[in-house]
């Protein structure tokens, strides 16, 4: 596709204390060969007291205050201000693995039937903390969503993108995914890209919930179409950084007890907790950890596939997410309210 033909994009992103990862994030994005008077950069910032903001600054993007501070407000503080054809979701923690990355994740866009495209795959890097790499192994960053099947990346383990029933067909770049009510992958996240006049369609309120996109297409259309496309992005999840690990399922299964006491999630996910029509995958994840050796024998598995160390810490991170998100449920039956943001950073 010629530089004159190619489509606009408002690159979208939550911010709070983000200058870690920021700068090498921009820096990378801003390297792409693509026409910089198409690209524009909003940011929804939680009122970061670091570096975040004059990092944004430096690179020429906008920042608009994003009073409740996670980083599902801030995305959608940031869709609001979006002008362009297509909306680049990044998290600041996202790093665009080569200059051409752009143009081949806009190529699914030729087809009028394709509402998002995302990377196939976590590009896994040697010099990556462990945390990082065994994230990039598994194609998650949450252990559980293996046993539930409804993870999004390339997993060496499965050696599938997903474990969710799809049709897929296949081009140069890219998959065509045909997705229904038989499963939704948790899409969205990590370098998607939306349709600007199908995202904003979607009434997402004051917090844009990227998997929750797709399930309401499905659930008023039947059916949606996406593209998987055969590049990677860098996600450089928790580094090797352990107590960031155990902080950020705290997060997840906090802000999971408040969004589903005060119905504001359109998909379901209470249907994968025990009891739940879908709660196999979730029993069977932990009778896993509570006897150790089925996750040993799957970190063994993924060790023959992909040699790398980092495989084993997947028996202390589905314990840890054990026990986190056991005693989140138990907390949540009598408090309901989202994980402060006092003091977060990236």
């Amino acid at each position: 596709m010629k530089d004159d033909n190619l489509p606009t994009i408002s690159v979208c992103m939550a911010t709070l204390n983000a200058q870690l990862t920021l700068e090498e994030c921009l820096r990378r994005l801003f390297s792409q060969d693509y026409p910089k008077d198409k690209l524009e950069l909003i940011v929804g910032d939680g009122e970061s007291s670091d570096a975040t903001v004059s990092i944004v600054e430096k690179y020429g993007g906008k920042v608009f205050r994003n009073v409740l501070k996670t980083g599902e407000s801030g995305k959608a503080v940031a869709l609001r201000e979006a002008k362009n054809e297509l909306v680049l979701i990044l998290d600041s923690d996202n790093f665009l693995p080569d200059s051409g990355w752009l143009k081949k994740m806009v190529a699914p866009f030729r087809d009028p039937e394709v509402k998002l495209s995302e990377p196939l795959k976590y590009t896994w890097r040697r010099e990556g903390g462990y945390i990082e790499r065994y994230s990039a192994l598994i194609g998650m960053n949450d252990p559980v969503c293996l046993f539930l099947g409804n993870y999004d990346r390339w997993n060496y383990l499965t050696k599938k993108w997903t474990a969710v029933p799809h049709e897929e067909k296949e081009f140069e770049l890219y998959l065509k995914i045909k997705l229904t009510k038989a499963g939704i992958p948790t899409v969205g996240a990590n370098g998607t890209i939306f349709r600007t006049a199908f995202l904003k369609s979607i009434n997402t309120g004051k917090y844009l919930f990227d998997i929750d996109v797709i399930a309401k297409e499905i659930s008023e259309k039947g059916f949606a179409h996406i593209a998987k496309v055969k590049v990677g992005i860098i996600h450089t999840f928790c580094e090797a950084d352990f107590g960031k690990f155990i902080r950020k399922q705290k997060r997840r299964i906090k802000d999971y007890t408040y969004h589903k006491k005060n119905k504001s999630r359109v998909f379901d996910w209470s249907k994968f907790e025990i009891g739940g029509e879908a709660s196999l995958g979730l029993l069977k994840f932990v009778l896993y950890t509570v006897l150790i050796f089925p996750l040993l024998a799957q970190a063994l598995i993924g060790y023959s596939r992909k040699k790398d160390p980092a495989w084993f810490f997947h028996i202390p991170a589905c314990w840890i997410t054990l026990v986190v998100y056991t005693s989140g449920k138990l907390v949540g039956i009598f408090s309901q309210a989202e994980m402060s943001r006092e003091n977060w950073k990236q």
